[in-house]
């Protein structure tokens, strides 16, 4: 019974398990690209299928909805940004310091499919119940950045200011990142978010004196 046992074509559960979320990963990957490059409205489910060498009945086996496969992509997009985000805010360190590791990890998510996702797509095209948490993901997010903009400007490694606008201001500007970045261009994510990320800290840097031009 043993030998019968070890020689059994039937996959344990977990490994069932193993190779059901390696094919829903595959179909969001698959689904993120085509959301990203074609747009929502215009990817439908059998681009996704055909992609994948599937019918659009395997879709759905992980799937409800095309808009549930979409929430999917976004949701991971931000909480890879918010857990980066709360990661920093409960370490020791300057402000600045901590606001510039947050960034570079926010920029770097920025150049990624799912990160990309939150981007190019529209709120207005999630269900409302998706698009309410979306939102609240992303006013989570704000507020992070925003309380280690403030521990910055309350230690003085970042120039005192209204910390609202300074959120605003950084986070839009890497946002854009995902709409310009080419994986196939000459900057890695890496490189990108570092020169970023320097760029905005510059900004944010206090002003000494004898060190502003007249």
């Amino acid at each position: 019974m043993t030998s019968q046992a070890a020689c059994s074509p039937w996959l344990k559960p977990e490994e069932r398990k193993r190779e059901r979320n390696e094919k829903r990963e595959a179909v969001l990957s698959a689904a993120v690209k085509s959301f990203n490059e074609q747009g929502f409205r215009a990817t439908s489910l059998d681009d996704v299928a055909a992609s994948l060498n599937v019918t659009k009945p395997t879709i759905y086996y992980y799937f409800k909805t095309k808009d549930d496969i979409l929430f999917e992509c976004v949701r991971r997009g931000l909480e890879g940004i918010r857990d980066a985000a709360e990661a920093v805010e409960a370490t020791n360190g300057a402000g600045m310091d901590r606001l510039r590791a947050l960034l570079n990890d926010y920029a770097v998510t920025m150049t990624k499919d799912f990160g990309m996702c939150v981007i190019r797509t529209s709120d207005h095209e999630l269900t409302p119940e998706s698009r309410t948490k979306f939102r609240g993901l992303k006013r989570e997010i704000d507020e992070t950045i925003r309380r280690v903009i403030e521990d910055g400007m309350a230690d003085g490694s970042i120039a005192r200011g209204d910390a609202r606008i300074a959120t605003f201001t950084v986070t839009g500007a890497l946002n854009w990142i995902a709409k310009w970045f080419d994986p196939s261009g000459p900057l890695s994510s890496e490189d990108v978010a570092a020169a970023a990320v320097e760029t905005l800290m510059a900004g944010l840097a206090p002003r000494h004196a004898g060190t502003e031009t007249d």
